[in-house]
């Protein structure tokens, strides 16, 4: 929560609003460069309503696409760089086995961008991790370097390291309107704040927020099931424990991928989840009902049931998560086609949180009017037609 001896005042170089993994990045890199900066939250902070929450998250090099493989070796910097500056560690190495049909496209682009040869097939692969199965025909890459974030603790040291530089951090404070303008205005729930330079970086709110802005973008949040599964005679093997994390591609059953980690915030449990789930409002994500139908559920029961045949085939704990998914998963880090000195970071589609060192710095380096270190050409908000709404 926002410390009681914070000044009250009403005028910043910069506001960010959001303090998810994104927001919080980008503060951090603003606070860094010497720029009075304003974080907002709409919850009380720590919470579970947004995308950023949990113990864990895969950070891994391999990537099909060329755009994020670039990134991912400053990213692993600026998390070495943030555990140093906060004496915290926040990754744990594990690997990660990429399964998929031989010869599938994305898998070879991320072997590509691993720039490494082995391909293990069923047998290799059961030998050296043993408790996963593949289907003839199917092989797997190892990322050696891959591995665990840890998901909250990450989130508490950037907003340290934001406070320590001078950031103001407020929360418990929601956010009602915005008005563009050379200096633009921000009225919250607590009071009126006004900056040069406005950064939307919400989750599943952006949409509603940039609507204000005469901006529709194409952005749909989904409700994911965050499911955790215990093997079937525990300590019989060391799947859960020491086992690296595994991330599918290709596979015809699970379309939009499966991904798993090792037992970390449950003991004896496997994090196993679909990236996918069902379309929801953010603010009614709670009230799903515990009847309605989990497709995703029947997905991962049958993956296990093939692929991790130790596993018990239903679930011994399940949360929720909500993604913000844009219509290719890529990422949108723009300017407002009409209000330049506001940008927006949004559609992270559920794998942006390993990449939020380098997506805090881009959107500073986008508000600050300097060139991006980064091609921003696949995350440009004119990719989208008929996104400019209403003339304001």
């Amino acid at each position: 929560m926002a410390a009681p001896s914070q000044p009250q005042k009403s005028t910043y170089d910069v506001i960010v609003i959001g303090a998810g993994i994104q927001g919080s990045f980008t503060a951090y890199h603003l606070a860094q460069r010497h720029k009075d900066t304003l974080l907002l939250e709409q919850f009380l902070l720590p919470h579970s309503r947004g995308s950023s929450h949990g113990q864990s998250r895969i950070i891994r090099r391999a990537y099909p696409q060329q755009y994020y493989s670039r990134m991912m070796p400053e990213s692993f910097r600026l998390w070495q760089r943030l555990e140093a500056e906060t004496g915290t560690t926040l990754y744990r190495q594990t690997g990660l086995v990429l399964l998929g049909p031989a010869g599938d496209p994305e898998l070879e682009a991320c072997r590509r961008s691993l720039g490494v040869d082995e391909i293990l097939d069923a047998a290799a692969l059961a030998q050296r991790f043993p408790g996963f199965q593949l289907k003839a025909g199917q092989v797997a890459v190892l990322d050696s370097t891959a591995g665990v974030l840890f998901a909250d603790r990450a989130l508490r040291a950037v907003q340290e390291v934001f406070r320590q530089h001078g950031g103001t951090l407020r929360d418990g404070e929601k956010v009602l309107h915005i008005k563009p303008g050379a200096m633009v205005t921000v009225t919250t729930t607590a009071g009126v704040y006004q900056a040069p330079r406005l950064i939307i970086t919400a989750g599943a709110w952006t949409g509603a927020f940039v609507e204000q802005l005469g901006l529709r973008l194409p952005l749909q949040p989904l409700r994911i099931d965050v499911c955790y599964w215990r093997e079937k005679q525990p300590g019989s093997t060391s799947l859960c424990d020491v086992s690296p994390c595994f991330l599918t591609l290709g596979l015809s059953q699970a379309p939009h991928g499966i991904y798993g980690l090792p037992s970390i915030e449950y003991p004896g449990l496997m994090k196993v989840c679909h990236h996918h789930g069902s379309p929801t409002d953010p603010e009614k994500r709670d009230q799903a009902s515990s009847s309605a139908p989990r497709p995703d559920i029947a997905i991962l029961s049958s993956f296990i049931s093939s692929y991790l045949p130790r596993l018990e085939t239903q679930p011994a704990v399940m949360e929720t998560c909500l993604y913000t998914n844009s219509p290719d998963e890529d990422f949108i880090l723009d300017r407002h086609p009409k209000f330049s000195n506001i940008v927006i970071g949004a559609g992270f589609s559920g794998h942006g949180f390993k990449l939020a060192p380098v997506v805090g710095k881009l959107l500073c380096e986008l508000s600050l009017g300097e060139e991006p270190s980064y091609d921003m050409a696949h995350f440009a908000i004119t990719r989208f037609p008929g996104v400019l709404g209403a003339a304001q």
